[in-house]
């Protein structure tokens, strides 16, 4: 039996390029097309392929988008990111709601369809140049998250007024702290999460999505 597959994108010639490069052996099987995210979940609502090859920049919801409704809504599909994006954030972000697959569209049609069959068959398959920089990014996040949990919660809010640009006297007010605390705690804080001033402290905080706290 074929593995029935739907393409999410917006390019048409894409679509109809997958299409013909995957059905041409007769173990794949393109059973439906979205051209942007509404259109994709609108198709899952009635559709039920084995594989969803998932473009990340699609207009109405991205791919992201996608995935989470996917994720959230616990749609039985399988999921295959195809996309230009070779930045590791990218990739963290989509391993971190839930995929089965994340290729680059430059791919070999060989590289395309051994995805394809191995997460059919509940493998994953994460495209071989990527996978360094994966772990390299996971073991960064697991070190930081070792370090913000160093930090008081008096210190995650004076970081994140830090991050916004306020200067002491700024924190000190808003926090109705003395200044002179506010320095004890932003010297505190540089030796917790290891900076040396006050930009690589804000770059921290943005990195590790700090700046919402509260």
């Amino acid at each position: 039996m074929s593995i029935k597959i739907m393409i999410a994108d917006d390019h048409n010639m894409i679509r109809e390029g997958l299409k013909q490069l995957l059905e041409l052996d007769g173990d794949i099987k393109v059973i439906s097309e979205a051209a942007d995210g509404e259109e994709c979940l609108d198709l899952l609502n009635h559709i039920r392929p084995d594989v969803l090859l998932l473009d990340i920049n699609m207009p109405k919801k991205n791919g992201l988008d996608v995935l989470e409704v996917i994720r959230k809504k616990k749609m039985d599909v399988k999921v295959l990111v195809l996309t230009i994006h070779n930045e590791v954030e990218y990739l963290l972000r989509a391993v971190e709601i839930g995929i089965e697959g994340y290729i680059l569209k430059d791919s070999e049609s060989a590289v395309l369809k051994k995805a394809i069959f191995a997460i059919h068959n509940g493998e994953n398959f994460i495209q071989p140049s990527l996978t360094p920089l994966l772990n390299a990014k996971m073991l960064e996040r697991d070190s930081d998250k070792a370090k913000i949990d160093e930090l008081t919660r008096r210190e995650l809010d004076v970081l994140k007024l830090l991050a916004e640009g306020m200067f002491n006297k700024e924190i000190a007010s808003e926090l109705h702290i003395s200044e002179r605390t506010v320095k004890n705690h932003v010297s505190n804080i540089f030796k917790k999460i290891d900076v040396a001033d006050r930009t690589q402290a804000a770059v921290f905080a943005i990195r590790n999505n700090l700046i919402g706290l509260y």
